[in-house]
């Protein structure tokens, strides 16, 4: 039997995750995963982008969650500041840049696809 994953007051905790391990994600973009179950299925983790760092364009395969608990970051459709939760649903795609810098909780129904999606 695993055990559950519990972050005790996380937004407590805002500025300080040095507990965490961090690797690269993207250029600017840093990753500390909670799970990973491969190319085909669920994934949650902490993005931590430097100010001025993005993503480049990616399509939601499944739904994707994303929670800003810190800073902003911004898609073609608005800025997204730390308390906005945006739910975006399989099919659609978007390229993500932070401005100031932000640390956001991530999960994904499927791993995002940086591939255009085949119709």
């Amino acid at each position: 039997m695993s055990m559950s994953t519990v972050m005790n007051s996380l937004l407590d905790r805002l500025g300080d995750f040095s507990d965490r391990q961090w690797q690269m994600f993207s250029k600017g973009v840093e990753v500390s995963w909670f799970y990973s179950n491969g190319k085909n299925g669920p994934a949650s983790a902490l993005l931590r982008y430097e100010p001025g760092a993005s993503v480049p364009l990616h399509w939601h395969r499944g739904y994707e969650h994303i929670f800003v608990l810190e800073g902003s970051q911004s898609d073609d459709n608005g800025l997204y500041q730390a308390g906005s939760l945006l739910i975006s649903p399989p099919g659609s795609s978007h390229a993500i840049t932070s401005l100031e810098g932000c640390i956001v909780l991530a999960v994904w129904q499927v791993p995002v696809s940086f591939s255009p999606l085949k119709k």
